[in-house]
């Protein structure tokens, strides 16, 4: 069921009243209900692996939590009488049976993933090299659908199996509750990726109809269908003339359909978390925040911290840091001290801990090399910054621009244009045809090119450019605006008359200026696929 669909906005509508006439501690059983309904929607035999994520995720949980309590009352009772080195011993052997019950969770759902995602891929591969090779064999490609969201609630239930390892929180004892957080619908087709104690807080509470929340959720929610319908869409068109074009549209084009798409991922991306937020609001559950203007950043570490926040902070907590601590990485650690000194022989280990995670992001992002090669870009601009840190404060040393405005402005159109460049291979999908690509802004780059004719070649009339300019000055506006606060805070201190033509204005805007029919798409978000 798309987000952006009649069927979505009658779901959730009737959602919406159900949810709020029945007693309240039957919310969250109807919220399970409605959620496997949801999910039914994107195909029936999606349901088993949604189920068996829940079911084995829940079974290892509670046995790691039994483990923890069983260690506790153990200590307790018998700790007066064990030697400190009794004591190690036990906890290191209960230790042990965790970990196994750890392991045999993730390689269970992470392989689940990898089969469904990236076994194609493999064999893709895998016939390549053995074409190269000169074997005729080929391995035959497996029949398997994607399910939807996988990547998604596969991360938020390993996430919630490694902090009850871990000892955060224990487990959830209704494996119903567990299959609320799992499926909840908002959140399946494009996260955010929410950990358990803080989507729990909310999302089995009792909650009263509440008309500051529901106003409040419903605004986001129209904002969130403005960016995808007005905006996202309506730039799609041009994107696509673009990038199925590589032959007719190159140098200036590219650039131009560069920042097209910086544009239009935005507002894809940010308009389904938005809708996603609301909806949850509306029902009285937070979500959190999954961008804090990230074309706001002046680097691209700083970008990263401010795009798709919730992807990020996964990777940190669950990859980076455990990886940078492992046993192997701390005696590659030693050795390249011993090597390297101290200088370089610290960063290194940092570095390819931050290379793995980069290749695993972008291995996240797309079971295909571009992803991959993306990733890995992304990683290597953050590692050549990193390096450039001692340049970098030489340089404001001599020159005080630090803090001046013009500065700033640089450092930001510089991310936004480093940061849009690598994601033309989100665009073009073909690694060699992207580097070619980008290479002709620079060997075939002719302004001249982009006269109003070209431009109205790309499926866009001037109306459609108008509307989309209009777009950008409110992302802008609204952007700029939340620096200080919410906009929705600010928006409900102003007169009655102000606020609801702000509602008229955005509703007509949806509905006039949607792009449906002919020449457009109201398509699925983009990171559904992923």
């Amino acid at each position: 069921m798309l987000f952006a669909s009649y069927g979505f906005i009658l779901f959730i509508g009737l959602l919406f009243i159900v949810y709020y006439s029945i007693p309240k501690k039957y919310q969250w059983q109807l919220l399970l209900g409605a959620s496997y309904l949801f999910y039914y929607f994107s195909g029936p035999e999606n349901l088993l692996y949604i189920s068996f994520t829940t079911l084995s995720t829940y079974a290892a949980a509670v046995k790691i939590s039994d483990m923890h309590r069983v260690q506790s009352q153990y200590l307790a009772s018998h700790g007066d009488g064990m030697s400190r080195e009794e004591k190690k011993a036990y906890k290191a052997s209960v230790k042990s049976g965790q970990r196994r019950w750890l392991l045999a969770c993730l390689i269970l759902n992470f392989g689940v993933l990898a089969i469904t995602k990236y076994s194609n891929f493999a064999i893709a591969n895998i016939n390549w090299a053995l074409g190269a090779l000169g074997s005729g064999t080929r391995v035959s490609f497996l029949q398997l659908a994607l399910p939807m969201g996988i990547s998604f609630y596969t991360f938020k239930t390993m996430s919630y199996i490694i902090d009850v390892y871990r000892g955060k929180y224990p487990a959830e004892r209704n494996p119903f509750k567990l299959a609320l957080f799992t499926s909840f619908f908002p959140q399946l087709v494009q996260g955010p990726i929410s950990r358990f104690d803080n989507l729990s807080r909310t999302l089995f509470e009792q909650h009263s109809f509440d008309s500051r929340n529901v106003s409040r959720g419903l605004q986001r929610i129209l904002w969130g269908f403005f960016k995808k319908v007005v905006l996202a869409d309506r730039m799609l068109v041009a994107v696509n003339t673009i990038i199925r074009n590589p032959d007719t549209y190159q140098g200036a084009f590219v650039f131009i359909g560069m920042l097209f798409y910086a544009y239009q991922l935005y507002a894809d991306f940010t308009g389904g978390i938005d809708i996603t937020i609301g909806t949850a609001e509306v029902l009285g559950i937070k979500v959190e925040e999954n961008f804090k203007r990230p074309y706001f950043s002046k680097s691209t570490a700083e970008y990263w911290r401010r795009w798709h926040i919730t992807m990020g902070t996964w990777f940190k907590d669950y990859l980076f840091y455990p990886l940078s601590v492992s046993g192997p990485m701390l005696k590659f650690s030693k050795y390249s001290r011993q090597k390297l000194g101290d200088g370089l022989g610290k960063r290194l280990p940092v570095y390819v801990s931050t290379i793995i995670v980069w290749f695993t992001t972008g291995l996240w992002h797309g079971a295909s090399w571009n992803f991959i090669v993306w990733g890995l870009l992304n990683g290597a601009v953050i590692i050549i910054s990193m390096e450039c840190q001692p340049l970098y404060d030489w340089f404001h040393g001599r020159f005080n621009v630090k803090d001046s405005f013009w500065f700033r402005l640089f450092q930001v159109v510089r991310t936004i244009l480093l940061m849009s460049a690598i994601r033309m291979f989100d665009c073009y999908r073909d690694v060699p045809l992207t580097f070619r690509m980008l290479g002709t802004m620079f060997t075939r780059f002719d302004a001249g090119e982009l006269s109003l004719e070209a431009l109205l070649g790309l499926g866009l009339g001037l109306p459609d450019y108008a509307v989309l300019l209009l777009g950008l000055m409110a992302l802008v506006s609204v952007s700029l605006a939340q620096r200080s606060g919410s906009v929705r805070d600010k928006l409900a201190g102003k007169p009655f008359v102000v606020r609801y033509a702000a509602y008229y204005v955005l509703i007509v805007s949806i509905l006039v200026f949607g792009a449906y029919g002919i020449g457009y798409d109201a398509s699925q978000f983009i990171y559904n696929q992923f």
